[in-house]
């Protein structure tokens, strides 16, 4: 699927303004932005439920921006499931394929046949038993996966997924994750989902698009864009706690000494680049910590910061220290069995390899 040029706009606010996109034929890409970025907008154009007012967008080679929804080879999966109440679950799932036959379009499949795929694409997400039940007689995750089944039973090359885990309490969206991982893997065809959880995008999508404010930040593996950030917005948004973003106070030389507000030799992306002009960022997860009463890291291992804990969380096997310091606030994650309080000096050790630079004017990692 290529989208080219593709701009959309209501009156003076944009939507969506993507000069090029590529989403590979058998992938699981993952839209995936704040509120209001224009994903779920960008969903519905590759649906043909909204037109672009420029561009083009084509399928399997070929140009379906002015197509009828129908005509695209595509299926969607709504946020709210979009399910008839007074209908079974059969019924349901079969309703598109039914309407086909009603209506004697072009292609249109046998009763038996419809029966036979609703049946298969059932037991496939472990509804076979709940056939003759009605929406109201499920729970949230079984009318999650009926509305899938709906999709899939059209059998598109494309399915189209517009936040489909929303409406899921957590520990069903966890199940949720893992069961379209597997159909995705089952099913082969390209899977297109649209999300605001950036841990949800990376933990499906082969392939995650990055958007903001309706225009194209990032695009690539989800590990290309965890290690490899390409600006601020990007580096920010994911992760939680989210990077750590502080002035680089590297010498002209790019070394330093460990003062205790964060000096290092580390070595990195930019080293050429003016100290004045540059901002350093690592994930709470990345650093070690020890308490400022050790002796000093050897300046060789990465870059040192000091900082007193404000404020201390405990979540589980982990625990988030909230510091404040000199160059600014920074936040550090260590296992719980690490003993620390408010109040308390620590230092936080980044390596080398763990540390992001970016320019601090046009936020572009450098």
């Amino acid at each position: 699927m290529e989208l080219r040029s593709v701009r959309k706009s209501y009156g003076a606010t944009l939507a969506t303004d993507l000069p090029a996109l590529t989403i590979p034929a058998g992938s699981f890409t993952v839209l995936v932005g704040p509120s209001g970025c224009g994903k779920s907008t960008l969903l519905r154009m590759i649906a043909g439920l909204e037109t672009p007012e420029a561009g083009q967008i084509h399928i399997d080679g070929r140009d379906v921006t002015r197509a009828e929804p129908g005509d695209r080879g595509v299926a969607i999966v709504f946020q709210d499931f979009a399910l008839y109440p007074h209908m079974t679950v059969a019924r349901n799932v079969g309703f598109g394929l039914t309407l086909e036959a009603k209506h004697a379009r072009r292609g249109s499949l046998p009763r038996a046949e419809i029966s036979r795929r609703v049946g298969e694409v059932c037991d496939l997400l472990g509804l076979g038993d709940k056939l003759g039940r009605r929406p109201r007689e499920l729970s949230g995750g079984e009318r999650q996966r009926v509305a899938l089944a709906r999709a899939l039973v059209r059998r598109k090359p494309v399915l189209l997924l517009d936040e489909p885990l929303s409406n899921l309490d957590a520990g069903l969206r966890a199940h949720a994750r893992a069961e379209l991982i597997r159909l995705h893997r089952e099913v082969a065809g390209t899977f297109v989902l649209v999300t605001h959880d950036q841990a949800e995008a990376l933990s499906l999508g082969t392939r995650v698009v990055v958007l903001n404010e309706g225009r194209l930040e990032q695009a690539g593996t989800p590990e290309e864009i965890w290690n490899r950030p390409a600006n601020l917005f990007v580096a920010r948004f994911l992760g939680s706690p989210a990077m750590n973003i502080l002035p680089d106070s590297r010498g002209p030389t790019g070394t330093g000494t460990g003062t205790g507000t964060g000096t290092g030799s580390a070595t990195a992306d930019g080293a050429g680049a003016d100290d004045r002009h540059r901002l350093l960022g690592w994930r709470p997860a990345d650093a070690i910590i020890s308490d400022v009463t050790g002796p000093p890291p050897d300046p060789g291992a990465g870059e040192a910061f000091e900082g007193v804990a404000d404020v201390v969380e405990f979540v589980g096997d982990r625990r988030i220290a909230h510091c404040v310091s000199e160059r600014g606030p920074w936040s550090v994650e260590f296992p719980a069995t690490i003993r620390i309080t408010a109040g308390q000096r620590i230092r936080a050790l980044v390596p080398a390899g763990s540390l992001h630079r970016f320019d601090a004017q046009t936020g572009v990692r450098l």
